[in-house]
């Protein structure tokens, strides 16, 4: 933004006008913390992990959103009024999905922390596995850096080896840097 160089550990500064995520120096990322910086069109995309451990989704909750993945992070729109979407990462990379709301609003009524996230910075994932649901608040370039990894590991219909191994890591990643809600409130 500024011309400065980025170190390797940088955070990232999201464009609302133009929809993309931008690397930034120390100096301008503060300086977009403010809500009011850039007339609005800037936002430095925060670094907080949350998990709400003493809430356990079901498998049936989560199949009520109907959406035909195990992994999907939803993301509100503060220039569509606040409008819910979820994505899910593929090996095409993002991939839209409408959601029906009123289940939606049903689930977030259910489980606090999908009303948590900050528009247009963090997303709710959602994982489902064989071993359940997981769900978390983490910043948007966390779910990018997920479908960069789907795109760069993926191979064949499943995935393969390589493609699991890359997301199992990412959601040990997220866990680990996830802290409950409660403690955040």
């Amino acid at each position: 933004m500024c011309a400065a160089e980025v170190p390797a550990e940088h955070g990232h500064v999201a464009d609302l006008e133009a929809a993309s995520l931008m690397c930034a120096c120390r100096a301008c990322y503060l300086l977009f913390t403010q809500r009011s910086a850039g007339r609005g069109r800037y936002r430095a995309i925060p670094d907080r992990y949350l998990t709400d451990p003493g809430r356990v989704m079901s498998v049936a909750e989560w199949d009520q959103l109907e959406i035909p993945v195990g992994l999907a992070f939803f993301l509100r729109d503060s220039r569509a009024g606040g409008e819910l979407t979820g994505f899910y990462p593929s090996p095409a990379g993002v991939t839209e999905c409408r959601l029906d709301l009123q289940r939606w609003q049903q689930l977030a009524a259910a489980y606090p922390l999908l009303g948590v996230p900050e528009p247009d910075v963090e997303a709710a994932l959602i994982s489902r596995s064989d071993a359940g649901v997981e769900y978390f608040v983490v910043p948007i370039d966390a779910c990018y850096e997920l479908a960069g990894r789907m795109r760069l590991h993926w191979r064949g219909f499943d995935g393969g080896t390589e493609a699991r191994q890359s997301i199992a890591e990412f959601l040990a990643l997220v866990r680990s840097r996830a802290r409950a809600l409660s403690a955040e409130a």
